[in-house]
């Protein structure tokens, strides 16, 4: 995803700075943001010079100092809050007064991040969805020290870079995933309970509720480790049977089906088209 927040901004004229851990990563997250240049290309939403230009704004490096000059920093590292805590008390550091920093987080406390800093006040949520450039929406998150001048710093700065913010306060999930993911996990307990097929609970709602992907086949789309951990977080945080990991979804992880990113999951994805695995619960 922070490929994805990083094209965005590039998209419209912020000089942007991609940092990643190593070389091999600045180059696999360059190439992600040539491809999806080139099919709004394709689709002609976009120019050949637009890339370009894209392309000159962005800068790739694996130096945390090179973002001490930044207005405002994204982090979108691995969910866990240790890990984040710890990039942003080295930020911490390196960043000039006023820059405010955000966390891309889906379900981890903002505020939890925000005390590894000494900058409570210009620290903020901003959690956009997948895929970045495609998905408009990015939930603004405020803790109880965040400032209004950063609130409103972060409303600007969602607009500029054509999305749409919402406000939510800072409790697991936020308004979306509170809402999603409970959804997600009923779905992968009806097919536990042999309510209907993979196939047909996805048909189901796809064209009895409207929705553009079914929910088994959305789970794979984010990531059945990633839904899984989700899930833990908020069945941790409010203790309600609704968030509680299912079983099959456990067991499915601790097997190594962990959706489209690996092929296998509710979906074999080995061929041209997906192939619904349909297992007993």
């Amino acid at each position: 995803m922070g490929a994805g927040i990083a094209q965005v901004a590039a998209q419209h004229g912020h000089r942007t700075i991609l940092r990643e851990l190593d070389d091999a990563l600045c180059a696999r997250a360059r190439s992600a943001i040539e491809r999806s240049l080139s099919r709004l290309i394709e689709k002609g939403k976009i120019s050949p010079d637009a890339r370009e230009r894209t392309l000159d704004t962005l800068t790739f490096t694996t130096d945390l100092g090179a973002l001490s000059s930044c207005d405002i920093i994204v982090e979108a590292v691995v969910e866990q809050l240790e890990a984040k805590r710890a990039l942003w008390a080295a930020l911490d550091t390196l960043a000039a007064p006023h820059t405010i920093f955000a966390s891309n987080t889906s379900s981890l406390s903002i505020v939890e991040q925000a005390t590894a800093t000494t900058r409570g006040d210009r620290f903020i949520g901003l959690h956009f969805f997948n895929p970045v450039p495609a998905m408009r929406l990015v939930e603004v998150v405020r803790t109880i020290t965040t400032s209004e001048a950063t609130m409103r710093a972060a409303f600007d700065f969602v607009r500029a870079i054509g999305k749409e913010p919402i406000a939510s306060k800072d409790s697991p999930g936020f308004v979306v995933n509170l809402l999603l993911v409970p959804y997600m996990l009923d779905a992968v307990r009806a097919l536990e309970r042999g309510v209907a097929s993979v196939a047909d609970i996805d048909v189901g709602m796809q064209l009895g509720a409207g929705h553009p992907m079914g929910p088994l086949a959305l789970c794979d789309f984010v990531g059945l480790d990633t839904l899984h951990r989700v899930a833990e977080i908020m069945w941790g945080a409010y203790r309600e049977q609704r968030y509680a990991p299912p079983p099959l979804l456990v067991r499915m992880v601790a097997a190594g089906m962990l959706g489209k990113k690996n092929g296998r999951g509710f979906y074999d994805y080995g061929g041209d088209v997906p192939i619904p695995n349909d297992f007993a619960g």
